[in-house]
């Protein structure tokens, strides 16, 4: 039996249930490793050369978290698009939404990156850097807005193929581009002076360099095999051109979307905050933990996109009941699987910990952090699955609401209260300190999901088709409107 399963393999809108669903997302799970692994590589080799650059690495990655999310809400709308009119059997509105996706995306990413340069260090400074942290903090995100257009590509490519059911072509590019990321990281962090070959000890900024430089080769290679339409979705260069009628469409779609991962990134940067008034140590071994955590959640999120593409064609494809079931099987295996991994992250926390530093003072307190939150690892699994589903019925702003509420309603005053005050507890007058931050995780973890499954329940994503049947863009539509007229 095949492991992996091509796009013209799976049947998305017919039979079971599991079986597609696993093919479609075991690839988005490697893809995501993939991606994940320059964080690790970055993190692994700068928790070498020095703490201050690997806490600098953690004021640094929610700013690219919050950068890249301002514009993803476009790519989540072309997935969602192109799914919908993949399971309509649409092929000339997917492609034109694909190219279309693509064009704003890039210029957008463009805008957001050269706006944002020269206020990063201002940010990073209001954040709480601290001044041996701050100098490499700035450089590593001067770097990333610099490149963002070219990192942002690639993600564009994955969500445009995954709303075709194409999810194995990312999973290769990256795999090629990660490679070449691992390569370059230690070379160009801590410097090469062998025989011809010179090349400066960058530390944090060649880290930067590393990543920008393999994800800039990896949207180039994607967006040739798009043009060529030799797998997945094409694009067509003609499509290219603006549409700003078209616009409209995918701003409805993509806002929302973009609140969701703004409002989340907002969300870590402000808990940062709170962070950030505690030790450099507890600082980095928050940046440990939150990579751990993008490792241990990859099942989940991978689910969730394999729900909003599996959602998006089945709704396209007027296959509602499918796509509910859908929905909910994700719900439980995920459940069930993060809760396993979550056990398994309880009992062994060190020496996980250990992997990215050597400095006691942080594998302590990193495994603290993850004693405390990985019990809950399964409730983040249900959250996920849902809002996938709402994302390929269209409701993005409901997965956007869900977010919020998760993450800034619910986490973020509870961290700032419980590390920051003395509880009146009765029978007890706790001071959590640091503490009350790892327990915000857990207690926002789980209503998160609860919130996710009772708004799932109401049943309002069934309205969600928002396909443009008319075709592809009101300039189009115009012109096939003569042409009948004058047939007529």
């Amino acid at each position: 039996m095949k492991l992996f399963k091509g796009q013209d393999e799976l049947q998305l809108t017919d039979g079971g249930i599991l079986k597609p669903l696993v093919y479609l997302s075991l690839p988005i799970v490697v893809t995501n490793l993939l991606q994940t692994a320059y964080n690790l590589a970055d993190t692994f080799w700068l928790g070498r050369y020095s703490t201050e650059a690997l806490a600098a690495v953690s004021f640094g990655f929610p700013m690219v978290f919050l950068l890249i999310s301002l514009g993803m809400g476009l790519s989540v709308a072309g997935s969602v698009l192109v799914a919908q009119h993949t399971g309509a059997d649409e092929t000339e509105q997917a492609e034109y939404a694909a190219s279309q996706t693509f064009t704003f995306a890039f210029a957008a990413s463009l805008i957001l990156g050269l706006a944002s340069y020269p206020f990063i260090r201002l940010f990073l400074d209001f954040l709480g850097a601290s001044p041996d942290v701050l100098p490499g903090a700035t450089a590593y995100m001067q770097v990333i807005a610099l490149g963002l257009p070219f990192m942002f590509g690639f993600f564009v490519f994955i969500s445009l193929m995954r709303g075709a059911g194409d999810t194995i072509t990312p999973m290769l590019v990256m795999l090629g581009t990660v490679i070449l990321n691992v390569i370059l990281d230690p070379f160009l962090i801590n410097g090469w002076d062998v025989g011809p070959i010179a090349v400066p000890q960058l530390g944090i900024e060649g880290a930067a360099i590393a990543t920008v430089f393999s994800r800039s080769l990896a949207m180039v290679v994607g967006l040739a095999i798009m043009l060529s339409g030799s797998r997945g979705i094409q694009v067509h260069i003609s499509d290219l051109v603006p549409d700003f009628t078209y616009l409209r469409k995918i701003l409805e779609i993509g806002v929302p979307a973009s609140v969701e991962g703004t409002g989340r990134a907002l969300s870590i940067n402000a808990l940062l905050l709170v962070v950030g008034m505690f030790s450099t140590t507890v600082v980095a071994a928050f940046g440990i933990g939150t990579r751990v955590f993008s490792v241990i959640f990859l099942p989940a999120i991978a689910v969730a996109r394999g729900v909003e593409t599996m959602s998006g064609q089945n709704i396209g494809a007027g296959k509602y009941d499918r796509a509910e079931e859908a929905n909910y099987l994700a719900a439980k295996g995920l459940f069930v699987i993060l809760a396993l991994m979550g056990v398994g992250i309880f009992l062994l926390p060190e020496p996980i910990v250990a992997v990215f530093t050597d400095d006691p003072a942080v594998i302590a307190e990193g495994a603290t952090f993850l004693r405390y939150v990985s019990l809950s690892f399964g409730f983040i699994g249900i959250m996920r699955a849902f809002t996938g589903g709402f994302r390929g019925a269209g409701k993005t702003l409901v997965a956007a609401a869900i977010s919020v509420l998760t993450l800034a309603v619910i986490r973020l005053p509870i961290a700032y209260v419980a590390s920051q005050y003395r509880l009146p507890i009765p029978y007890a007058d706790l001071v959590f300190g640091v503490r009350g931050i790892w327990i915000a995780f857990f207690i926002s973890n789980i209503a998160g999901a609860t919130i996710a499954w009772l708004w799932f329940r109401r049943g309002t994503w069934r309205d969600g088709d928002v396909r443009d049947p008319a075709g592809v863009g009101e300039s189009d539509l115009e012109e096939e409107l003569e042409v009948a007229t004058v047939d007529d």
